[in-house]
């Protein structure tokens, strides 16, 4: 418990916190503008499925990403240092 609360992790938590907003208010402009040429009636419906989805993507790629930082076994290596997928995030 207490490596929850370093330095380290607060800024991580910064960092991925700024990404999730930037990410998000992008994908509010680029939906307005896409749904934006649809008639009024259908405009909402397209809103929530678009936020929806790209709430979905993004939960995934998190996870996907929890994945490959699980693995430590080496895929390649270099002059003599290997790499495995923590070591490419």
């Amino acid at each position: 418990m207490g490596d929850l609360f370093t330095m380290e992790t607060l800024i991580a938590l910064l960092t991925l916190t700024s990404l999730e907003v930037v990410l998000g208010i992008d994908n509010v402009v680029f939906l307005a503008i896409l749904t934006g040429r649809l008639p009024q009636e259908r405009q909402k419906l397209a809103r929530r499925i678009g936020l929806g989805l790209a709430m979905g993507m993004r939960i995934v790629l998190l996870l996907c990403i929890k994945w490959i930082v699980g693995l430590t076994d080496p895929l390649f290596g270099v002059f003599g240092h290997e790499f495995s997928g923590r070591d490419l995030i």
